[in-house]
């Protein structure tokens, strides 16, 4: 039993890192109907980011929570505003591609700059130990990765829900020709929302760089797993983009406890399961399918 609750808080916390990068994915969907490919490079930056912060300035994990991810906002604001709004008006394929090149690019370049090897990180101060708990032993850290994803999963779809603006984005990821027909400037939300987005990859890279390996190549798999995320939620759904990311984490801790050759197949064994089903998602609308 105790294993099996080490299993579920692993998932929890994995499941975190796909929900909160799911979560910024959905609403630049939603909002630009961009599928953003380089959404997994943007998660590598977030953990690079932590890691050479603390190698070249000194500055611990708890500082990086709070700099990479305003970082990677004015980032995505730079990207979106001289390359990916000049081709919103045209076939989705090209901003597609284009975010696939960018990919390549940013990832090559982390490559040249800091090798292929793994950069060092540490476990940040205070959570390096365990957590007893009746006879369980808990990471500390897994423990806060866990937590702190939820209530950030939780104030955002806070904001999404009960503030103005949030209010906006949602009816502009929901349906953005009739937010623009309630006379909603839809394109002045366009690139915060976009530097929202990237930030929240940010976020999910900087909580993984404690336990993951530090590469340049860390996001490539990452982002074929958060492009099932999106499948399996719903296409542009934030909800579902949640639910499904944390799911997807069980699935994935379940999976390397008990069936670990086919940890990463039952992934997507669970995304064919649900588009059989549902083709529009958990949550997703059904024209959107």
């Amino acid at each position: 039993m105790s294993a099996f609750i080490q299993y579920t808080l692993q998932g929890l916390a994995t499941g975190g890192f796909y929900a909160l990068a799911a979560l910024g994915l959905a609403v630049i969907f939603g909002v630009m109907g961009v599928v953003n490919f380089s959404h997994g490079a943007m998660y590598m930056l977030g953990a690079v980011g932590s890691a050479v912060l603390l190698d070249v300035a000194d500055i611990p994990f708890w500082g990086a929570l709070v700099i990479v991810p305003i970082l990677l906002f004015l980032f995505g604001v730079l990207v979106e505003r001289l390359l990916v709004r000049w081709l919103l008006t045209l076939d989705p394929l090209y901003n597609f591609l284009l975010t696939f090149g960018l990919t390549l690019l940013i990832v090559d370049l982390v490559k040249r700059k800091y090798g292929v090897s793994g950069l060092p990180y540490e476990l940040p101060a205070g959570l390096e130990g365990r957590v007893s708990i009746g006879g369980l032993s808990l990471s500390s850290y897994q423990l806060f990765a866990a937590f702190f994803s939820v209530v950030l999963c939780v104030a955002v779809w806070m904001l999404l829900t009960k503030t103005r603006i949030g209010m906006i984005v949602r009816a502009s990821t929901e349906d953005a020709e009739r937010t623009r027909a309630l006379g909603i400037n839809v394109g002045r939300w366009v690139t915060p929302v976009f530097g929202f987005g990237i930030a929240l990859a940010g976020v999910a890279g900087v909580l993984a760089a404690p336990f993951r390996a530090i590469t340049a190549d860390m996001g490539s798999n990452f982002i074929i797993i958060l492009f099932a995320v999106v499948v399996i939620g719903g296409l542009g759904s934030i909800l579902g983009a949640v639910v499904a990311g944390f799911l997807v984490g069980l699935v994935e801790a379940y999976g390397q406890a008990y069936a670990p050759s086919y940890a990463q197949v039952l992934i997507f064994v669970l995304m064919a399961a649900v588009v059989l089903v549902r083709p529009a998602g958990l949550f997703g609308r059904e024209e959107a399918s």
